[in-house]
């Protein structure tokens, strides 16, 4: 099976037949936004799809190429479509979130998304980028090297892209609509997925598995993606060591593993050999929370299935990691580190120019209608700041000099000192604004995340749009501005656009602004970014046009 056209729309089987055409072509894609109804744990709902298909179409293309991605509204929600992942070097108003590069795509309504892959190649994916539409609106992103250009790690038979992802029975939407109202955090997903499947669960122990048909002696690249909306996973197959080769459209030193950890927003590419005899063998996707916070504790479950092996056989189980297997993530975080070869070097800055220090956590804020609350309301913030959403998005006050729509002078330090990983200060209150820190264009840029104590720690897995970045550190505790930084990794360290803050600890990410806009930094978990765990950098233009940011499009969707 291989790719194929119908008018606009790519469909794209699981097994991969690279495309024939060279790169540097412009693909066309049409993503139809509809309504379908899926039965998924013994019960069947309308969910809100790309084309009908949940998880949605992979879509394929080579690095160079343009994508040309035309996206048609056919359901009563806004709707936009985020590119996770990729740089939109100065092509900011096809990056997709709502209100930050554009106004969203309203019922009835068209936008073409139009963005070229310059210098990258890897896995990456979509996803809606407003309310809990992502929860069933979501595909992978195979972005191919160039024709002749080789992997650099052992070339792989067959390769295939697992959506890891969760499944409620009720609508997302009013999920946490009933939240915002209440001031408590949302219901927990009912289950996980692996391409859209749970396999058998207590709730519906009928419920088929998602099975991945292997020949023996044959290796392949997984191209792991987790698109839930609120939590880390555990990835383990049953008698497979996994080998990592690539984070985040990254190349990485190879390593071996028998358990990825994976935070929504991550992708994870991984190699696995199919060197054991005939049989099924059990495929885990559980949950990891090292704090005292309800997760949806359904593990999810496939098969590795062997060619010539009996339905009928008995698969080879495994257990999947507790859920509080601080170790086990830890070990898997540690090991990773950028390639760093000749080819694909780590270009780490050595010399910063803005050192920012960032708190990210939850507050509590006064919410008189808030009756199941007592009269308040958890939110989230970053250096005590809950971001409020604009009504106009922030690219187009910004490129058109629109006034009142936000101010840049976001803290670059909390506002109030206090022993962040102990106990919780007096006041859990935050302020509100939309506020941005400004950056001059091609400024090198170190921030440290602290996570915080109030109400809980909670490991944040923290996505920046328009840059990759380094981890350059990473610790539990207080960050020691004076201790922790002689410590940084500044030869190899990897280089992601999507980073967990370790619950109770501190993680520094450098990177170079060398991209002009206004660019989100936002918690991939869902509930966080929707409480205001969230704030932009406004990149500057640099000098001439090839530093500046490109005029809007004529169909760019109006609020």
């Amino acid at each position: 099976m291989g790719l194929y056209r119908v008018g606009f729309l790519v469909l794209v089987s699981f097994f991969c037949v690279y495309p024939s055409l060279t790169e540097g072509l412009v693909r066309h894609y049409k993503f139809n936004i509809v309504m379908k109804n899926t039965t998924r744990l013994c019960s069947s709902k309308p969910i809100v799809t790309v084309n009908g298909r949940y998880p949605g179409p992979t879509i394929y293309a080579r690095e160079d190429d343009t994508l040309l991605i035309k996206v048609v509204n056919h359901v009563k929600y806004n709707v936009s479509i985020h590119w996770h992942g990729v740089r939109q070097l100065r092509t900011g108003w096809a990056d997709g979130p709502a209100y930050i590069t554009q106004c969203p795509i309203q019922p009835g309504q068209v936008y073409v998304y139009n963005y070229t892959l310059t210098g990258q190649r890897g896995t990456l994916w979509w996803h809606a980028h407003i309310l809990w539409l992502r929860a069933t609106v979501h595909g992978a992103l195979v972005i191919l090297p160039k024709r002749g250009v080789p992997y650099p790690f052992p070339k792989p038979d067959h390769e295939k892209a697992i959506v890891l992802s969760e499944w409620w029975k009720s609508d997302t939407e009013n999920v946490i609509n009933e939240a915002l109202k209440s001031g408590l955090a949302p219901n927990v997903s009912d289950a996980h997925t692996i391409n859209g499947h749970s396999g058998p669960v207590k709730s519906c122990p009928s419920s088929m598995g998602y099975k991945l048909s292997v020949e023996r002696g044959e290796t392949y690249l997984l191209r792991l993606v987790n698109a839930a909306l609120n939590e880390e996973l555990f990835f383990k197959v049953a008698g497979h060591s996994l080998t990592v080769v690539e984070v985040d459209a990254l190349y990485v030193k190879p390593f071996k593993t028998d358990t990825v950890l994976i935070a929504p927003g991550q992708t994870t590419n991984v190699l696995l050999t199919a060197s054991k005899s005939a049989g099924k063998y059990l495929v885990t996707v559980s949950p990891f929370m090292d704090a005292p916070i309800a997760v949806d504790n359904v593990t999810a479950t496939a098969t590795v299935h062997y060619s010539g092996t009996l339905s009928s056989s008995a698969t080879v189980l495994t257990l999947p990691p507790p859920q509080n297997s601080t170790a086990i993530s830890n070990n898997f975080t540690n090991s990773l580190r950028s390639l760093n070869s000749k080819k694909y070097p780590a270009l780490v800055p050595k010399e910063v120019d803005h050192h920012l220090f960032f708190t990210v956590g939850l507050g509590v804020n006064p919410c008189p209608t808030c009756k199941a609350a007592n009269g308040s309301r958890v939110v989230a913030s970053i250096n005590n700041v809950t971001f409020t959403m604009p009504t106009t998005a922030l690219l187009q006050a910004h490129y058109f000099n629109i006034s009142g729509v936000f101010t840049t002078d976001f803290p670059k330090n909390p506002p109030h000192v206090y022993n962040y990983t102990g106990s919780p200060p007096a006041n859990l209150a935050t302020e509100k604004g939309t506020r941005l820190y400004k950056l001059p264009y091609n400024a090198t840029v170190e921030v440290v995340l602290q996570d915080t104590g109030i109400i809980s720690p909670e490991n944040h897995p923290v996505h920046l749009h328009g840059f990759n970045f380094f981890q350059v550190g990473r610790g539990i505790g207080n960050f020691n501005p004076k201790k922790d930084p002689k410590s940084f990794n500044l030869d190899d360290p990897v280089e992601r656009n999507t980073i967990g803050v370790p619950s109770g600890g501190w993680v520094a990410i450098r990177f170079r602004a060398d991209n002009p806009g206004v660019w989100f930094m936002h918690c991939h978990l869902e509930v966080h970014t929707t409480w205001g765990l969230k704030m932009a950098f406004l990149v500057e233009n640099g000098k001439g046009p090839n530093e500046s940011v490109l005029p809007p499009p004529n169909d760019l969707p109006k609020c």
